[in-house]
């Protein structure tokens, strides 16, 4: 299998602050570019554009705790102004200090249980 740590977060964008979200969401993939060790980051949002789902995969939990530092750092409060998670789902098998770390957010942890990865 893999080392990578993954989520999904299931977003509820405010109503009236879709533009300056989008400027947010601008600046954070800028940001998570140049982080080596952040594999993917995708976002996709609904038709009536309430919902944004957050793809981030993540080289290992050492990946994970460079993107929450810039995370906290820079983006964190911005975020939370114009939008709340609703659901977080990670995959994969992050240790108890990537744990602590997401503990705020109220993750759903799945194992890994078969498959493969093509680029590992």
């Amino acid at each position: 299998m893999t080392a990578n740590i993954y989520w999904v977060l299931e977003l509820d964008v405010r109503a009236g602050g879709l533009e300056t979200f989008r400027a947010l969401m601008r600046e954070m993939v800028a940001a998570a570019q140049r982080e080596p060790g952040t594999l993917n980051y995708e976002w996709n949002i609904s038709a009536d554009c309430r919902v944004c789902h957050i793809y981030v995969r993540y080289r290992n939990g050492a990946a994970v705790m460079d993107h929450m530092a810039s995370w906290d750092g820079n983006f964190s409060r911005r975020f939370s102004a114009l939008a709340t998670i609703t659901r977080m789902s990670v995959y994969g098998a992050p240790d108890a200090t990537v744990k602590a770390v997401l503990e705020p957010y109220g993750p759903v942890y799945y194992e890994q249980f078969g498959g493969f990865d093509r680029q590992n």
